[in-house]
């Protein structure tokens, strides 16, 4: 029986939907609209999608977003000022600053100068180490939303073997933590990990994020596994897939995240999620 299909556009959908319910009543209740404010560095034509897709949400939602456009030759220190004004506006209560950023600007630097009030991504070292302690603040977006997507099949957590593809900051560290939070028994593969293929048909939970394109082969998981493709490629033919090998994988899995359609609305869906939690939790003091 192939498997079903976790459709990451419709629950982001619902998601949003019940995220404009909660600004709408925010709104009445405190006079206070959720603000993210967006930066984009330069001309990378993927990175003007990704924030076109969030500012697009962001409006349907009712957010109020303040768009920073700056040119690909701005200093580090001109983005840091910035930063610093965006810091101190009350009007924002979150900041996304879109990666990746031109070579003359370093990339820790920036995010480590948000606030960590205000870092709707989750990516502030002082968030990290409140996700790590188990007491997060902002989780980021990418990991948040494939938590998200593995309850909605209704599987539980509790128990399982989840096995990690990646070890990235941005994603596999934090999914794997926060799997952990969850009773998982987890593993991070990477590179250098021996007998990959048959760790990864261990696992009940399988999320790859290495950035391979169709890295996950049907006999590296798990009959009935719930699979999770965070990744994103781009073949020389134009088409769009992930890091999991679909149509086979398709035939062996209980529950397969597509690409498109899968994580991506997800990710901005809890983007949107950050920045409410943000503004709330400043109405409350």
């Amino acid at each position: 029986m192939p498997a079903q299909l976790i459709d990451g556009k419709a629950l982001a959908q619902d998601i949003r939907q019940s995220i404009a319910q909660d600004i709408e009543a925010l709104v009445g209740r405190t006079g206070v609209r959720p603000g993210l404010a967006v930066v984009l560095v330069g001309d990378d034509p993927a990175s003007a999608v990704y924030v076109r897709n969030k500012k697009k949400a962001c409006d349907m939602a009712g957010l109020y977003v303040d768009d920073h456009t700056l040119p690909a030759t701005t200093t580090q220190e001109e983005l840091l000022k910035l930063i610093r004004q965006l810091n101190a506006d009350p009007k924002i209560h979150g900041i996304l600053v879109q990666l990746p950023l031109p070579p003359q600007i370093d990339s820790q630097t920036v995010l480590n100068a948000v606030s960590p009030d205000k870092d709707a991504d989750g990516f502030h070292p002082y968030n990290i180490g409140r996700l790590v302690a188990g007491d997060p603040l902002f989780v980021p977006c990418t990991p948040k939303g494939v938590i998200r997507m593995i309850e909605s099949t209704g599987q539980a957590i509790e128990g399982k073997r989840a096995v990690v593809l990646g070890r990235s900051n941005i994603v596999g560290k934090p999914v794997a933590i926060l799997l952990m939070h969850r009773h998982a028994t987890v593993t991070i593969c990477h590179s250098r990990t021996q007998d990959l293929s048959g760790i990864c048909r261990e696992a009940d939970i399988l999320v790859a994020a290495i950035g391979k394109a169709q890295f996950v082969k049907v006999d590296m998981v798990k009959p009935g596994a719930v699979v999770i493709d965070v990744g994103i490629n781009r073949l020389g033919d134009g088409r769009l897939v992930g890091d999991v090998d679909f149509k086979p994988v398709k035939e062996r899995a209980g529950w397969l995240s597509p690409v498109p359609g899968g994580v991506g609305p997800m990710t901005i869906a809890m983007l949107l999620a950050n920045t409410v939690e943000a503004a709330t939790r400043v109405t409350k003091g």
